[in-house]
């Protein structure tokens, strides 16, 4: 049976931003996260995360430290990530995985019977209101991380503006499809 997903942005969506995460001690979640994912689980979501880590094409950090860092936030939030995709690749190698491409949302979807008529993209960027435009999902902007320095730049609007995950979630399982939600302000 198909199951929405929230393929979610992890620095400064899911997590606080910092400039290449790639040591555990440095790693800080959002105080409304657990809360969000736990509200979008009992709403029947998948939670996907999809992040850019170019930090490691850069040899700033490893593919291995990254994957702590997801360990980590896996035993932080209790399991409630569905699936980690990422890009190691820089932001001009033309590769097809990295946002607004769409390649970790084919790789999600090659992993779990996504209905994509349902799910959304939830995201601090343009790119990552790009990535849900070009996947035709629902999309959120956030406030958190780029969002506010982000907000003027958009090359489209997304369906939902909110202040964080937590505002994000609200809203999306109070509406019945990502073609019901009217613009916030």
């Amino acid at each position: 049976m198909k199951k929405p997903a929230i393929f979610v942005d992890r620095d400064g969506t899911l997590i606080e931003e910092v400039n290449y995460l790639s040591r555990v001690e440095d790693l800080r979640i959002f105080p409304f996260t657990g809360a969000a994912l736990k509200l979008l689980k009992a709403n029947g979501f998948l939670i996907i995360v999809v992040t850019n880590q170019s930090g490691i094409a850069r040899e700033v950090y490893t593919e291995a430290a990254m994957q702590t860092v997801h360990d980590q936030i896996q035993a932080e939030l209790g399991g409630a990530i569905d699936g980690f995709y990422f890009c190691p690749h820089l932001p001009d190698a033309g590769c097809s995985c990295r946002k607004p491409s769409l390649g970790m949302i084919e790789a999600a979807r090659s992993d779990f019977d996504i209905e994509m008529e349902r799910s959304w993209v939830v995201g601090d960027k343009d790119l990552d209101v790009n990535l849900g435009k070009r996947a035709g999902t629902g999309t959120v902007m956030v406030m958190t991380g780029y969002g506010l320095k982000h907000k003027p730049f958009l090359e489209f609007d997304p369906d939902i503006f909110a202040e964080d995950l937590g505002q994000a979630a609200e809203q999306i399982v109070g509406t019945t499809s990502p073609a019901s939600v009217t613009l916030a302000p």
